[in-house]
């Protein structure tokens, strides 16, 4: 069902006011991003729109519909499914230690098997016409060729990126302090080749396209406001069309590309869980299967018996 359509329908007040206290809970105790929230709240309202024509409410849902709602899902992917179930379970798992409810409906359903999904990634030469495709005669090309280096460079979520302020970076130091989730701050060192950039683009670039206003956005468009992750995105697939790169781009590619030439190049899995920012080594362990692929494809390209 379309965005539309559910806003269309609607749900209940007090379907709402559950993924509303949820949500607030969420937030307070896990601090987690305005993103990830928005995700867990289309989720929920999603499965909440599919209750309605049974006439129940999201707090008396039964196991029964649970697997009846997942079942209905086949159309999405396995992994879509799962993300479904998982904020089901987290709602769930909340409504029960607040005695809204006396069982958990999702405690005995499981998720689908997921297989592992290794991370698109670019090679070393393709993010080299990547971060050469913007016109950096113009104001707005060394900003965007700037956003691409400090892409690359520190593997910040693009979220991180488009919300850097000033403030948040230090080119004495050579490192951008960032929050990421959970509210976790770290510090990225940014390189010789991204720091030089942004130096260039703040004594000139980023006056000339604010025309003088003010703001704390690192990165702000002529109205003086961040830049939005859609038209980052927007502006990623530009670069990737002059650049001539075939594969399909988003701004995550180049945070893949990030961790992926670092190990290549030998660098130590825990020191690129900590520039990545993830919580969980596990999480990062993705990344040594790419480096793993690589190798094979190299091999098999490249000795006499491969």
């Amino acid at each position: 069902m379309s965005l539309a359509s559910e806003q269309q329908i609607g749900i209940s007040n007090k379907s709402n006011q559950v993924i509303d206290s949820f949500l607030d809970t969420l937030w307070m105790e896990r601090g987690l991003s305005k993103n990830t929230l928005s995700a867990y709240r289309s989720d929920l309202t999603h499965f909440s729109i599919w209750l309605q024509p049974k006439k129940v409410d999201l707090i008396k849902a039964e196991t029964k519909d649970i697997l009846a709602y997942l079942s209905s899902s086949e159309a999405a992917s396995a992994r879509t499914v799962a993300r479904r179930l998982s904020s089901l379970r987290r709602l769930y798992e909340y409504l029960l230690r607040e005695d809204h409810i006396k069982q958990n409906p999702v405690s005995n359903v499981d998720a689908p098997r997921l297989g592992r999904t290794l991370p698109k990634s670019l090679t070393e030469a393709e993010v080299e016409a990547l971060l050469n495709a913007p016109d950096t005669e113009k104001a707005a090309g060394v900003r965007d060729k700037t956003m691409l280096e400090l892409l690359y460079a520190t593997g910040l979520r693009v979220s991180e990126l488009v919300g850097l302020t000033i403030q948040q970076v230090n080119l004495r130091q050579g490192v951008v302090r960032v929050t990421g989730k959970g509210n976790k701050e770290r510090l990225v060192p940014m390189g010789e080749e991204a720091n030089s950039w942004l130096e260039r683009y703040l004594s000139s670039a980023r006056s000339e396209i604010l025309n003088n206003a003010l703001s704390d956005a690192m990165f702000p468009s002529n109205r003086g406001k961040a830049m939005t992750r859609q038209t980052f995105w927007h502006m990623v697939k530009r670069y990737a069309k002059v650049a001539e790169i075939k594969k399909t781009l988003s701004p995550h590619v180049l945070r893949h590309a990030f961790a992926t030439h670092l190990i290549n190049h030998g660098a130590d899995l825990r020191v690129v869980q900590m520039l990545l920012g993830h919580s969980d080594i596990s999480t990062t362990q993705i990344y040594t299967h790419v480096a793993r692929e690589r190798l094979k494809e190299l091999h098999a390209e490249h000795h006499p018996r491969g």
